[in-house]
C-alpha cells in the first residue's frame, strides 16, 4: 500500500473553488482501479493550504491515474488557482497505533 500526501497552497480567494472541484471529482478520484480512498485536508491555521491524502495499491495504479484524463483535466483546472509550488510524497506505513477518541 502507497500513501500519497499531495500539498497545495491556494490564493486565498480561490479556496471555495478548489473545494468545489474536489467535490466534484473526490469519488471518481477514490473509485479509480488502484486507489483505495482520498482524503482533504485543510490546515487549521493557513486556511488557504490544502492536502489530499489517498492510498493506491501500488506506484504502477498511482502512475496509471496520473496519466489518466481524470488527473489531467483535474490538475489542468486547479493549478491556475496555486498561490506556491504544491509538494508531493509517496510513502509507507511503517507502524500503527489506533487509540480510541476521548
Amino acid at each position: 500500500m502507497l500513501i500519497r500526501i499531495v500539498k497545495m497552497t491556494f490564493q486565498p480567494e480561490r479556496t471555495d473553488d478548489f473545494i468545489k472541484a474536489f467535490e466534484a471529482r473526490k469519488n471518481l478520484i477514490g473509485n479509480f482501479e488502484g486507489c483505495s480512498g482520498v482524503e482533504l485536508l485543510r490546515d487549521i491555521n493557513q486556511t488557504n493550504i490544502f492536502f489530499t491524502y489517498s492510498k493506491w495499491q501500488s506506484e504502477q495504479a498511482l502512475e496509471k491515474y496520473r496519466q489518466s484524463e481524470l488527473f489531467t483535466s483535474t490538475w489542468d483546472e486547479v493549478k491556475k488557482w496555486f498561490n506556491g509550488k504544491p509538494e508531493a510524497w509517496s510513502i509507507e506505513t511503517i507502524a500503527t497505533s489506533l487509540l480510541p477518541m476521548a
